[in-house]
């Protein structure tokens, strides 16, 4: 990692030594060469993701550190598992104001080095700069996934179901209980959600399992709806989901069951990180048997269909208007 000197405290070559060589791979070199050295198993491709976080927009400045490193770290291996890779290593570029000191980089490095311990990645280095701004993380991933039994965006079919793991809208909630809504909220509900918006849980077992079984796949990130946008593009097809049919953890039940409107936010809201995807009505059964073997719930919303329009539907199969698919930068 190189890049501008940092004046005050250990400086960047000093947080370097200290907080990030000890998160480093084999192939990190120690982190004391400009790169890395990058092994890829023979039969197999490298898969590639980056993603950026800016303090404020992604999370807050309250936030703890450790849970940005997480955060920062798990939206780049859900990238992966949307792919069906299995997740490698990673490179690291901070650039940060100088009123994060040393102990915020300490705090930082210390969710990274839980995280890799948890999810079995480590780091190959990266770059650290200075900012008057606010605090810009970027973290690149790197997978790999046997040639050809990576997942893409681009084979869905008419009549294959559409899928998604887990729950849908709570990270949506959560930021909107850090930012004060929700007052009269059960604490272990806003508990639940503010967790589920500062650390998600990247789907790095489900996605690899459906090689073989799933026709496209994305994870959510910016909106359910407009990530099965993405899906429709890539294959060129059409989509109806069932808004009744979104999976919803109990807290945002009881939150939709005060606010009837509040369920197209949900399927707008983004952050979720869950896995998407479609699949032939025939694999079914083995989706669910890999569920539950997993521990991770899936449940199927809609269908891909011949067209170019991505719905959502009442109960009753009608149309719901839809303003904005979901979140965009610009």
């Amino acid at each position: 990692m190189s890049g501008d000197r940092l004046p005050e405290g250990l400086g960047e070559f000093g947080r370097i030594r200290d907080f990030f060589a000890p998160l480093a791979g084999p192939g990190g070199l120690g982190l004391l060469d400009d790169a890395a050295l990058v092994d890829c198993t023979p039969g197999h491709r490298l898969v590639v993701t980056v993603d950026a976080m800016v303090e404020g927009v992604h999370y807050l400045a309250d936030d703890p550190p450790d849970l940005v490193a997480r955060k920062l770290l798990r939206v780049n291996l859900s990238d992966l598992a949307a792919m069906g890779a299995r997740p490698l290593h990673y490179l690291l570029t901070t650039a940060l104001p100088r009123t994060l000191g040393d102990d915020w980089v300490a705090r930082f490095a210390a969710g990274l080095a839980e995280d890799q311990q948890h999810f079995g990645v480590d780091l190959l280095g990266g770059d650290s700069v200075a900012t008057s701004g606010p605090a810009v993380l970027s973290l690149t991933a790197f997978g790999e996934v046997a040639a050809g039994a990576e997942i893409r965006r681009g084979g869905a079919l008419a009549g294959d179901r559409i899928w998604v793991s887990g729950t849908i809208g709570d990270a949506f909630l959560g930021l909107a209980v850090r930012r004060g809504d929700y007052p009269n909220l059960a604490s272990a509900d806003r508990d639940m959600l503010v967790a589920r918006f500062q650390l998600p849980e990247p789907r790095t077992a489900l996605g690899p399992r459906l090689a073989g079984i799933a026709h496209a796949m994305c994870d959510v990130s910016d909106g359910l709806v407009a990530d099965l946008g993405h899906i429709r593009d890539a294959s060129r097809v059409g989509a109806t989901v069932a808004l009744d049919a979104l999976p919803l953890s109990p807290a945002a039940r009881r939150l939709v069951a005060g606010d009837p409107d509040l369920g197209l936010r949900l399927a707008t809201g983004g952050d979720d990180y869950e896995l998407l995807f479609s699949a032939p009505p025939e694999a079914s059964a083995a989706i669910e048997r890999l569920a539950a073997e997993l521990g991770v719930p899936v449940t199927a919303i809609g269908i891909i269909e011949a067209g170019a329009e991505v719905r959502l539907v009442d109960p009753d199969g009608r149309s719901i208007p839809i303003v904005a698919t979901g979140y965009r930068h610009f």
